[in-house]
């Protein structure tokens, strides 16, 4: 396995403010208090979710952050950061994104859209990158994962770029579980907000690498009822979803308005109950909220 090669580890988003001045919350892995912002909480209290919250405009500085220093488990939206990996790799082992990856029924977990079909006949590593992002398919991302080197392999990759509160314990779909007090596989919304920007738009990866990152999250198919519901038309919008138990649904994403430096976004959710639905349209109106503000 090549090394992971980072162009240098930054973290570029801050996680200490929110749009009104008040502290984003503990440090990674506390369980905050939120940040008065009454808005936010009769959202909570109206979806009856858990909601974590970090947005920044990169050419104001400007902030929004609620509950963004707290944990959630971040299901799917690995998946970005896994690619991410990938194509540090290849930066460092050119050619890497050409080679095949074989692989037989029997490797495939539940929803895995893309590499379903290509059982047997394989895909290239490009190819599995392009599936679990923007179609989330699960087998293409254990199959990136297990070329990686693990779990442990994606954590010290998110951490030497800077999210010092991620880490990965499990494969899909055991990841998923998402069971509330539950540390493996999280991170925190601020956290993953300042990663993403660190990636595509900071210098944590060579300029190609960064602009096929961006390519893929642009492309991405699962996300059209969270963040991009909420932005207007015109601005282009590349993202990351992820669903699991406990009503867990997530988004995390760049937007690019006319004529204006980027907005970075990462909306998390989650239930005590079990059974609790994914609720996409609470996703959708955390971001117009945090849209209006950086406004």
């Amino acid at each position: 396995m090549a090394p992971l090669l980072l162009a240098r580890p930054a973290l570029a988003a801050g996680t200490q403010a929110s749009s009104s001045g008040t502290k984003a919350g503990q440090a990674a892995g506390g369980h905050a208090r939120p940040d008065g912002d009454v808005e936010y909480a009769a959202l909570e209290q109206s979806h009856r979710r858990r909601l974590g919250v970090y947005a920044v405009d990169t050419g104001s500085g400007q902030e929004v952050a609620y509950r963004a220093g707290e944990r959630f488990a971040f299901c799917s939206t690995f998946k970005a950061i896994l690619a991410a990996a990938v194509l540090a790799q290849d930066a460092g082992k050119p050619g890497l994104l050409r080679q095949r990856v074989a692989y037989t029924k029997s490797d495939l977990v539940s929803y895995s859209p893309v590499t379903g079909e290509h059982a047997g006949a394989g895909m290239t590593i490009a190819e599995l990158c392009a599936a679990a992002v923007q179609y989330s398919d699960n087998t293409a991302a254990n199959l990136l994962l297990h070329r990686l080197g693990g779990p442990a392999a994606l954590t010290a990759f998110a951490r030497q770029a800077g999210n010092a509160s991620f880490r990965m314990d499990r494969y899909e779909t055991q990841l998923n579980t998402a069971i509330p007090g539950d540390e493996r596989d999280t991170s925190t919304p601020a956290d993953m907000a300042g990663l993403l920007r660190a990636l595509v738009l900071g210098d944590a990866l060579p300029a190609p690498a960064r602009a096929q990152l961006k390519t893929w999250l642009v492309g991405n198919k699962t996300g059209a009822q969270r963040i991009r519901a909420a932005v207007p038309g015109g601005w282009a919008v590349g993202d990351k979803t992820g669903t699991g138990d406990y009503g867990s649904a997530n988004d995390i994403g760049i937007i690019w308005p006319p004529s204006r430096p980027p907005i970075v976004m990462a909306i998390y959710t989650g239930s005590r109950d079990k059974r609790a639905k994914a609720d996409e349209g609470l996703i959708a109106e955390a971001a117009r909220i945090a849209l209006a503000r950086l406004a």
